[in-house]
């Protein structure tokens, strides 16, 4: 590769003008003017580009050699990719997401350089986050996580991840958010505001049907059109053109036999195209597998390997196979993140990372998250603990998930454990005694992985057995850690791992005051649990704060509001992946469920699920009054207002998410028994009501037809109903459309 200097010196180097301009290049690049800036927060929050960015965009251009552009589309480093130094312009900075900003690690390996300032916070995991059903909760951990990055020096991050839950058993469900379109919609694009309020760019990941660990290096993902444009990529999309991400990450998978990395459908025709997306696409580590046909099918920067858009791509262009024209808009697109993170300056000297308001922003997330699955002798909230003597049972009682597994995790400044937490709470009033319960024990598994032992340890058992009689209460922490749900590698099954089914039968046998806490990311089996407990937490990965979070709820200082944000099977073979035998699939993944996924499966097949998607009780309850709708009939370009009270009748005051879903009564096509088109989480003190308004524009209401390739939205009756889950329905109404 030839460099600029030799090639260029005597035009650049040697004559006064064009050493001027170059400065003023340069400074054009490093300031934005007063009206630039005006400019910029007139424009649509999804408009990425604007007027003054574009001019200086094509003035680098000018001056760029064929080398230097080609020399941006490859990452020189494990989270780096090139700049144009001699303008001024650095290298693309990345960090890993979504749980919190990774450590730094040195350039060429993923070693981390061992800084005594790389430490973050700890956020809450992804299907924590939607647990919360609560948007401005993603806007404020989306800000945060973009302050923490930019602080850091960071151009890119990489989240949020936003791939819905397929199948219970995928190892990043823990990551990803949701089984419903809508609700992971409506989140993404909140995070991503977020995250770009700060100055870095969000990488929304990853682009897409990347459902499965399982071969995801090579598994070819087969849906149909329908599938393809209500369930997988309403997120994706709502994050491009309502947030205004400004990065997308293409999956490792194929889809319908090409790499998402090099696949024209998703990327230039979709993406690029319809969507409009004007940011860069950026590879998967390592997810990159051609030259020409990345290059022409959408591709803009290959990471974790300089295998194919290095000199291959520069000989390419000068063959005849790769355009120009091509490598200038992915340059473009390299150029807008750049100009837009450079709006925003690193703060300046040695500025705290994990600040206090970042840790309560954790603690908030943490405590909005928990959902409380039962809780039918009312052991919860614990009240008069005073001399109480408590035994906490379970290695998840001490277990840290801040790392572990494979990928990225956060070098947390610090992790509150559940037991340090309930100690902090109630150590001056209630005896606290610590009891094992179970060892977490692995073994290696294929490809590479560790995977849970099963049986149980019956000393350790008994051990606990005996505390829990003895105790006054007893709170056993079960479920999984990073290393059984972790990149890279499906679990096998959802039961509960180290034989806790046999000490959640021995401790319940011996202290009918068990409360069980589930910590873990994703579903698993509770038929043990729910048939020896009365109530019965689920915690999730739940970030620096987790165990303050925690115990609070426990005490009821914080009234659980958390939902679950996918449905819970009774046995694995009811989920329908599992169900259709198509996970994990060989070659090929056939995703013949259709549109039927999570609990539009459930419903529709009228399968009865262990807990249901938009489960989670409160301390306190709510009563639903009758919903109005603004007026009976609409047109397809109407909004239906819906409007009901809640009311508080409980003893606490409380958070409840109204869902409201639609079923379609006369569907000439395949429609689920429901489907969420809204929802929102209101705080309503005890004794009182508040009124809720609900909107739901007709055009939601569309399904889309394959032979029209456009979404058509049905006349007829469509039923209206809200209520606390998909299965708690309290209310119901219908409209008609005309």
């Amino acid at each position: 590769m030839k460099s600029y200097n030799s090639a260029k010196k005597c035009h650049f180097c040697h004559k006064p003008v064009a050493i001027a301009f170059s400065i003023l290049l340069l400074s054009s690049l490093l300031t934005l003017s007063s009206s630039c800036r005006s400019q910029a927060q007139q424009k649509p929050y999804a408009d990425i580009t604007n007027a003054a960015d574009e001019r200086k965009i094509d003035s680098i251009l000018s001056v760029l050699t064929l080398e230097e552009k080609v020399n941006m589309l490859c990452g020189n480093g494990k989270f780096t990719s090139p700049g144009i130094e001699r303008l001024g312009i650095g290298d693309l900075q990345y960090t890993d997401g979504p749980l919190g900003i990774r450590e730094e690690i040195a350039k060429d390996s993923w070693e981390p350089v061992g800084l005594t300032s790389d430490s973050a916070t700890f956020f809450p995991c992804g299907s924590a986050l939607a647990a919360t059903w609560n948007t401005a909760m993603l806007y404020e951990c989306g800000l945060a996580m973009g302050e923490e990055a930019k602080t850091r020096g960071k151009d890119l991050l990489l989240a949020p991840a936003i791939n819905i839950t397929r199948t219970p058993l995928n190892g990043r469900t823990y990551e990803y958010m949701s089984e419903d379109p809508l609700l992971n919609a409506r989140l993404a694009v909140s995070f991503v505001q977020g995250v770009q309020e700060a100055g870095v760019a969000a990488c929304v990941k990853h682009y897409a049907a990347n459902n499965q660990e399982t071969r995801r290096g090579s598994v070819d993902v087969n849906m149909d059109e329908r599938t393809l444009r209500e369930i997988y990529l309403p997120a994706f999309k709502a994050a491009v053109t309502e947030g205004g991400a400004y990065s997308v990450m293409s999956a490792y998978n194929k889809f319908r036999g090409f790499y998402c990395g090099e696949n024209e459908y998703l990327l230039n025709k979709i993406l690029k195209g319809e969507w409009g997306f004007q940011g860069p696409v950026v590879s998967d580590w390592g997810g990159t597998h051609s030259t020409v046909a990345a290059a022409m099918n959408g591709l803009d920067v290959e990471m974790g390997t300089a295998r194919y858009f290095n000199k291959n791509l520069l000989d390419s262009v000068k063959q005849g196979l790769v355009p120009v024209s091509v490598i200038d808009d992915k340059v473009k697109r390299i150029l807008r993140l750049k100009l837009f993170t450079q709006r925003t300056p690193v703060p300046a000297g040695t500025q705290e990372v994990s600040t206090p308001a970042h840790n309560k922003t954790a603690y908030d997330i943490a405590g909005e998250s928990i959902v409380l699955l039962k809780n039918t002798r009312k052991n919860l909230p614990l009240k008069n603990i005073k001399s109480s003597s408590i035994v906490v049972i379970g290695n998840n009682a001490l277990q840290k998930n801040a790392q572990g597994g494979f990928g990225a995790g956060v070098k947390a400044r610090y992790e509150i454990t559940p037991l340090e937490g309930l100690k902090n709470r109630m150590g001056k009033d209630a005896r606290i005694e610590f009891v094992q319960g179970y060892k977490a024990t692995y073994h290696r598994g294929k490809p590479f992985g560790m995977f849970p032992d099963t049986l149980p340890d019956q000393k350790l058992i008994a051990e606990a057995a005996k505390a829990a009689s003895r105790a006054d209460i007893a709170l056993l922490f079960i479920g999984n850690n990073r290393e059984v749900e972790t990149e890279n590698s499906d679990r096998k099954n959802l039961n509960l791992p180290f034989g806790q089914d046999a000490l959640i039968k021995a401790v319940c046998a011996a202290n009918p005051n068990t409360i069980l806490v589930v910590v873990a990311g994703a579903p698993v089996n509770l038929h043990v649990a729910d048939s020896c407990a009365s109530s019965i937490l689920w915690a999730w990965f739940n970030g620096s704060q987790a165990g303050y979070a925690l115990a609070d709820v426990i005490l009821g200082k914080i009234n659980p509001s958390g939902k679950l944000p996918f449905t819970i099977p009774v046995k694995l073979n009811d989920s329908p992946a599992h169900a259709l035998g198509t996970f994990p699939g060989k070659e090929k993944a056939e995703y013949t469920e259709g549109i039927l996924v999570g609990y539009r499966w459930f419903d529709t097949k009228d399968i009865a699920p262990a807990y249901c998607f938009g489960h989670g009780l409160s301390y306190t309850d709510f009563t639903y009054g009758e919903p109005q709708t603004n007026k009976p009939a609409y047109s397809r370009k109407d909004t239906a207002i819906i409007t009901f009270n809640l009311t508080n009748k409980g003893e606490y005051d409380g958070y409840e998410t109204v869902q409201l879903y639609v079923k379609e009564m006369d569907p000439k096509v395949t429609r689920p028994a429901k489907e969420l088109k809204a929802f929102k989480k209101m705080f309503v003190t005890t004794g009182n009501e508040t009124a809720v308004t609900l909107s739901l524009p007709i055009a939601d209401l569309a399904w889309f037809d394959e032979k029209l390739m456009n979404w058509v939205v049905n006349p007829g009756t469509y039923q209206l109903a809200v209520g606390s889950s998909s299965r708690d329905i309290r209310k119901v109404a219908q409209i008609k459309v005309k």
